[in-house]
């Protein structure tokens, strides 16, 4: 794991738990008895809502089965990246606008991910587009923020374009420059 991504990670976690608390924002999210995750903080109240907080992953997750299947090792910045917790997405903002950064609930989320990068590479492929790995989504559904998967920089692409725009060297410089928000709406 890359040991700068990981304590820029711990530290915008930390930014952000201080941030909510301050504006005495409670983190909430429906609950689905069926989608466990060492997140929850609370039990469901009357309308099954729970409160919830990142929790640092003791476990690293395996990308070998997907990036064996697909002929491609992942960057190891992006596996930090979705290996560092386990959590609800985490809303930022830069002075272009809001944005969420993607991140896992529980061990399905992971398969789901995996699943998502599968049909992600294999479109990258198809339109003969350098591989980025989406690590964001922005306030525009019309444009993510990937990683991408040669170089490290943080990219932000139009879906199904290739990336129009670098806005970091690497994820820890771009982490490092959010702010945090509260919601994305």
């Amino acid at each position: 794991m890359n040991q700068q991504l990981c304590a820029t990670l711990d530290a915008f976690v930390d930014k952000y738990m201080a941030w909510h608390q301050a504006q005495e924002i409670a983190l909430c999210t429906d609950w689905d008895p069926d989608w466990p995750s060492s997140c929850k903080q609370s039990e469901p109240n009357g309308e099954g809502v729970i409160h919830w907080q990142p929790v640092r992953n003791t476990n690293t997750l395996d990308f070998s089965s997907t990036e064996q299947a697909l002929g491609i090792t992942f960057h190891p910045d992006l596996k930090t990246f979705y290996s560092r917790y386990w959590s609800e997405g985490l809303n930022a903002s830069t002075d272009r606008g809001r944005l969420q950064l993607l991140q896992l609930w529980n061990e399905q989320d992971f398969e789901r991910l995996l699943q998502n990068l599968v049909g992600h590479v294999l479109m990258k492929r198809r339109l003969k587009q350098p591989i980025t790995v989406f690590i964001a989504v922005t306030d525009n559904e019309d444009y993510v923020i990937s990683l991408d998967n040669d170089s490290g920089q943080v990219v932000l692409e139009r879906v199904g374009l290739p990336a129009q725009e670098v806005l970091a060297d690497n994820l820890s410089a771009f982490i490092d420059s959010l702010n945090v928000e509260a919601t994305l709406d």
